[in-house]
């Protein structure tokens, strides 16, 4: 974006339009699943949402192409819900937690193939080469959704949602959600968590959108070479999963989740001190930032689960991603702003943020412990 002459600021403003649009087509997921099919809805929407974007950023000449491939990508809302039910409605229960772990192994596993964006841009410079890997996304991205939607079948929840919605108003989905709203306002723990899943939400779009800006920027670490960095931090995070994970996962999530939020703080304030050229530094930045994420997002997720009423869990949860939506959206144009001041003071938000995800961490232990105290008495 930046070698195609889109500003800080606009950057921001791309990253809150999506996340605007993402507000919508995440309140009708629910209901344009049940309608049209897990299977259905995953095919149209995957393509729709990703198939679709690929092509406009691989011919992307300014500003305008960006807000529309963001708007549009913004409907991978509804394939993160359908997507979801497919792989999970006819697993056995004691498969799930397997099911998942491979899927963000899967994830870890792609950015292995990183370094060679870097090699491709050293060669034939930046603009070609991302014009070249969107297309070849396109491709692949393409040829994945059809695959998939010849080898799964409907799930029988799905089947049975289809009978039942058949005559069901696309927006009565939304009924009753005042009511669930004013529940979790009345629910502590779920407010704690809440708070957390926030302050990891602009945190998250903040480092996704101006990490890059800083580093090549500020640091002038060449385009080419920044391609390393997500490598490091997968292959630190896969060896998180398999020896670090297992002992925590486990434990009272207090220690873990602040241990964390301060490897995150670390992380980001040496970044923003780091000199010029510090490849190293900057490595130790990079692994610092894996390390509390490793520890942060699978209690997080966990408490997400345990801190909401199992009753309204599925209506409660689309609640606490919308009002995340909604309260990270203007943060992408803020940040844009506070880039354009200054290239620090984005990363300076994220480190006042990580402060009060570790607070809030803090908060919700106490409340648990209360909570706790009577069983063990």
């Amino acid at each position: 974006m930046l070698a195609l002459g889109v500003t800080d600021t606009q950057i921001g403003l791309i990253a809150s339009i999506g996340f605007f649009f993402q507000v919508v087509t995440a309140l009708l997921s629910g209901v344009i699943t049940d309608k049209l099919g897990r299977k259905r809805a995953t095919l149209i929407f995957d393509i729709l949402s990703w198939s679709v974007p690929t092509l406009i950023w691989a011919v992307a000449q300014n500003f305008t192409y960006f807000v529309i491939a963001a708007i549009i990508n913004s409907v991978w809302r509804v394939t993160m819900n359908s997507w979801t039910c497919l792989m999970v409605e006819d697993a056995e229960p004691e498969m799930l937690v397997d099911m998942y772990a491979w899927v963000y192994i899967s994830g870890q596993m792609a950015v292995f193939f990183a370094p060679i964006a870097g090699i491709l841009i050293n060669q034939f410079s930046l603009v070609p080469t991302m014009r070249w890997l969107y297309f070849l996304a396109f491709l692949l991205m393409t040829t994945k959704f059809f695959v998939l939607n010849a080898f799964v079948k409907e799930t029988k929840t799905g089947e049975i949602r289809m009978k039942e919605s058949k005559q069901q108003s696309w927006f009565s989905v939304l009924n009753g959600y005042p009511s669930i709203l004013r529940q979790i306002l009345r629910t502590p723990a779920t407010l704690f968590t809440l708070g957390i899943m926030l302050a990891t939400s602009i945190t998250s779009m903040i480092g996704a959108n101006f990490w890059a800006i800083i580093v090549t920027q500020k640091l002038h670490i060449p385009e080419g070479d920044l391609a390393l960095y997500p490598f490091a931090r997968s292959a630190l995070m896969m060896l998180f999963f398999f020896v670090v994970q297992p002992r925590i996962k486990e434990m009272h999530f207090k220690l873990p989740m602040i241990a964390g939020f301060g490897c995150y703080l670390a992380s980001y304030a040496l970044l923003v001190v780091l000199p010029e050229k510090s490849y190293w530094l900057l490595l130790v930045s990079v692994l610092l930032e894996a390390s509390g994420f490793a520890m942060v997002g699978p209690l997080l997720d966990k408490m997400v689960v345990v801190t909401v009423n199992p009753q309204e869990r599925a209506r409660i949860l689309s609640i606490l991603y919308v009002v995340v939506i909604v309260l990270t959206s203007p943060f992408g144009w803020i940040a844009g702003t506070l880039s354009s001041i200054d290239r620090m003071l984005p990363f300076l938000l994220c480190m006042t943020l990580f402060v009060m995800g570790a607070f809030l961490t803090w908060r919700a232990s106490k409340l648990s412990e209360k909570v706790d105290a009577p069983s063990t008495m």
